[in-house]
């Protein structure tokens, strides 16, 4: 059955974040990401838009939901897909609705993005966080949406597992007062050097600008990785950075 032409505006419509945040849904595609969040129990299903040999391929997988799958063609899936090469499935999903607990703020590493505004670095860093086993990665309301079509994509289903919230950091820490504040600086203390917390929130800044000020007025403990003396770079990457930084302080004894 061919999808109506409001069916395919809505779905366009979700590539758009004021979109997304009025039905509070966000799109995902693929195979392997359609069948990872098709079998999880977190994040409710709207609808799922594939093509006939994906639906019989999955069809196990799909029992629970045979009031949501819809049987499209190529083109049909072309007009709804935000992808260059359309691959063969399109999921609707729920946001999930995040509360916060500070007992395991208390317990565990937790990330705070400031700015970041690239889609691949925010999905690489929530795959770092997925990784290493980290709860959170909370973001300020300047960072890159983590339900754009192509943060999702870049998370590899990291998104799935990874639990996300849109928070000022002075707010955050009106929650968890007690814990210490890390804060990646090109000036900050040699990480190799310097001993560290295991258990805090690392504050990870804008791909050029770094830590806004604001944000840095708030940090307990600046650090850095030092660069070796034959370097010319000016910095690293910032997905970069929270990989090499998180597997130190997940690794202190």
């Amino acid at each position: 059955m061919a999808l109506s032409k409001n069916t395919v505006k809505y779905i366009k419509s979700l590539q758009v974040k004021k979109f997304r945040q009025k039905y509070n849904n966000f799109v995902l595609e693929g195979d392997k990401i359609a069948r990872e969040i098709l079998q999880q129990e977190t994040l409710e299903i709207e609808a799922c838009y594939a093509i006939a040999p994906w639906i019989e391929a999955n069809r196990s997988l799909l029992q629970r939901f045979s009031d949501k799958i819809h049987t499209i063609d190529e083109a049909d899936l072309k007009k709804i897909s935000g992808l260059t090469t359309p691959n063969q499935v399109l999921v609707i999903a729920k946001q999930p609705q995040i509360k916060l607990d500070t007992s395991e703020l208390q317990q565990n590493l937790t990330l705070y993005l400031d700015a970041i505004q690239d889609p691949g670095n925010m999905g690489t860093i929530l795959r770092i966080a997925d990784w290493f086993g980290l709860p959170y990665v909370f973001c300020s309301r300047d960072c890159v949406d983590v339900f754009s079509p192509k943060v999702v994509q870049a998370t590899m289903g990291a998104l799935l597992r990874v639990k996300t919230l849109e928070i000022k950091l002075i707010d955050l820490q009106k929650q968890t007062s007690d814990l210490p504040v890390l804060g990646a600086v090109l000036n900050g203390a040699n990480i190799f050097d310097t001993k560290l917390p295991k258990v805090g929130i690392l504050v990870i800044g804008n791909e050029s600008q770094g830590i806004s000020q604001e944000t840095e007025a708030l940090l307990t403990h600046r650090i850095a990785i030092p660069p070796a003396a034959s370097s010319g770079a000016e910095s690293l990457n910032a997905a970069v950075a929270t990989g090499i930084i998180v597997a130190i302080l997940k690794n202190i004894s």
